[in-house]
């Protein structure tokens, strides 16, 4: 698989790069819009060309597919350009602005017959499918609820605008809700119902939300809470799955890497819970290349991106309403 990589970001840099390398991909292209930043990131990674222009990456034949990481108000020209192309995509969250630009991305996929994936990497980890497979196997009883707790402290480096433009969509809400509604979804099998919750900005956020709590409903009657901040420097990250039978317990999972403990607790005990420590975005880029060679689908799919954005948009519209929000999937599949 040969791909071009739209954005000069950091994630590509430390992690994104070395997973496509991994499994057995190949980069041939990296595009920034300052000329500069795209040919300095390609001396320094080794990637034979660099560029300003979507049209002149997705116009090379040697590229089958490309990896966007741009500021999300970028992604859906570059995806729709890339499609257009018959490329395959594997787009950063959220998706896009608006969940109607986020469900034409994926529809015009679809149209073109090419892979369109999300980057939700926390799905990939051991941690979270060691989790899910407690939960399938039972050995909790009947889920009645979850916790989510991914409040940290943004790095000086990523703040930027992820803390002062809101027309670049900063804010933790799609910055790290999205991750907490696909973990939700992927460990129940079960898109939000209803939202409510409050925001803030509690010392990072100019301009747009640093903090975040909401709880949702889902169709099963199951409850869930979740919070998100950028300004909790101790507060560690974690989720939590209660049953009627047992509760367990993921500390320290809601990361890019393997790390982290999981305990089980049921009557018989408290048992700690091994899992695979694989790379989290090799594992989606294993998955993305199967996809495209018609073995299966990738590990998060575009309509899982279009689901996770919903829900953010939903607890954002509850947070600044005072109401609680039924969520608007716009036809998701």
């Amino acid at each position: 698989m040969r791909w071009a990589l739209i954005g000069a970001s950091t994630i590509a840099a430390q992690y994104m790069i070395r997973a496509l390398w991994a499994e057995g991909g190949e980069i041939v292209r990296v595009v920034s819009a300052s000329a500069e930043r795209g040919a300095s990131f390609a001396a320094m990674h080794g990637i034979p060309l660099s560029g300003i222009t979507v049209e002149e990456a997705v116009a090379d034949p040697d590229v089958d597919a490309v990896y966007i990481s741009t500021t999300n108000e970028k992604h859906l020209p570059q995806a729709l350009a890339a499609i257009a192309a018959g490329k395959h995509v594997l787009c950063e969250k959220p998706l896009a602005m608006s969940l109607a630009d986020a469900v034409s991305m994926v529809r015009a996929a679809e149209e073109k017959s090419v892979v369109f994936a999300t980057n939700h990497h926390l799905r990939c980890s051991g941690s979270h499918r060691a989790v899910q497979s407690l939960i399938r196997d039972g050995r909790i009883g009947r889920v009645l609820s979850l916790r989510v707790h991914h409040a940290v402290h943004l790095p000086e480096n990523l703040q930027g605008w992820r803390i002062n433009s809101p027309a670049a969509g900063g804010g933790v809400i799609p910055d790290i809700t999205v991750h907490d509604a696909d973990v939700v979804r992927f460990l129940t099998g079960e898109d939000p119902k209803t939202v409510v919750a409050q925001m803030a900005a509690s010392g990072l956020g100019q301009g747009v939300e640093d903090s975040v709590m909401s709880v949702w409903t889902m169709p099963s009657g199951v409850m869930v809470m979740s919070h998100e901040s950028f300004t909790h420097p101790f507060a560690g990250t974690g989720l939590e799955v209660h049953g009627t039978e047992g509760s367990i317990f993921a500390r320290g999972v809601m990361t890019q890497n393997p790390v982290g403990e999981i305990e089980l607790v049921t009557a018989a005990g408290r048992e700690p819970v091994a899992y695979d420590p694989h790379d989290l975005y090799g594992e989606a880029v294993r998955r993305f290349h199967a996809a495209v060679a018609g073995h299966g689908g990738p590990a998060a799919t575009g309509w899982d991106g279009v689901k996770s954005l919903a829900v953010a948009l939903a607890v954002r519209e509850a947070a600044l309403t005072g109401a609680a929000v039924d969520v608007d999937y716009g036809g998701a599949k």
